[in-house]
């Protein structure tokens, strides 16, 4: 089962030619709603004048290799390895669903697009990753569902509540749990219930895609820029209009805040009891 390509025995009922032009219309839709997202929510012209206000509030100016130094910064700590989680569990449920999604949507249009393949051209390697992707998911989603999701731990909702913001995660979960459901049923005969897991695949799929002016698809987009900017703003010391960033251990800092030591320490006296609170879980 999972060394076959799933979308092969399908192809009998529906022409690679309409799975072919569905994965296009995803795409389009993707674009399409990014774009809608960023017109609606303004997230451009935020960008851009955030930009254009620290580049005046700037202190030093920031050289071509320090910036190309800070993007690689960015893409290794926020976006391959979601460093910027101090949960750990949090940070691993991320991985598993980031890189889950990417294996799966890249081996999924390589199998569609793949289709009508000769039976000497049949690779065990797509298949293999497509499932691979979809437990991925599954094992990330639902990990944040049940154990992390901050409604859930933190505020008293149910599971089983689910609101708009929940869209994306919902139809994410759904989408790689009836994709497996789909492949284990057809691969030993399921008939019927094997069409309805690839009907409920398909809307998931459908719904992941298709809403992403009501979910948080387009964070995946901005998430990376924002890291970025807010390292250029670190970097050229404009820092959003923020409080410098003392190092307390520093006699000169010490010395401009005599009051320091009084806050510091693994026991320091004037924090008062909330500095034994217990530590954040989800956050």
């Amino acid at each position: 089962m999972f060394t076959t390509n799933p979308f092969e025995p399908l192809s009998a009922v529906i022409s690679p030619e309409v799975m072919q032009g569905y994965v296009v219309l995803m795409v389009l839709l993707v674009i399409g709603g990014t774009l809608l997202d960023v017109i609606h929510k303004k997230s451009a012209r935020y960008f851009f004048e955030n930009a254009q206000k620290a580049k005046k509030a700037a202190k030093r100016q920031v050289g071509a290799g320090e910036k190309i130094g800070l993007a690689f910064s960015t893409l290794m700590h926020e976006v391959l390895t979601a460093g910027e989680f101090d949960n750990r569990q949090r940070q691993i449920s991320h991985l598993f669903t980031m890189y889950g999604f990417i294996i799966f949507v890249v081996a999924t249009a390589v199998m569609i697009f793949g289709l009508p393949a000769a039976e000497s051209e049949a690779s065990t390697l797509m298949p293999v990753l497509w499932h691979l992707g979809a437990l991925m998911i599954c094992i990330g989603g639902y990990w944040f569902w049940f154990k992390i999701r901050v409604d859930v731990s933190s505020e008293g909702h149910q599971w089983y509540e689910v609101h708009q913001a929940d869209l994306f995660v919902v139809s994410l979960i759904a989408m790689a749990t009836f994709a497996l459901i789909w492949s284990v049923l057809q691969s030993t005969g399921g008939g019927v219930l094997a069409g309805i897991a690839l009907v409920v695949f398909i809307v998931a799929a459908t719904s992941l895609f298709s809403t992403i002016l009501w979910s948080k698809f387009a964070h995946m987009f901005f998430k990376p820029a924002a890291a970025y900017q807010k390292k250029i703003t670190k970097a050229d010391g404009s820092r959003e209009n923020l409080p410098d960033d003392y190092a307390l251990t520093d006699p000169a800092v010490q010395a401009k805040f005599p009051d320091i030591p009084e806050y510091m320490g693994d026991n320091p006296p004037n924090m008062g009891p909330g500095i034994k609170r217990e530590a954040p879980q989800h956050y």
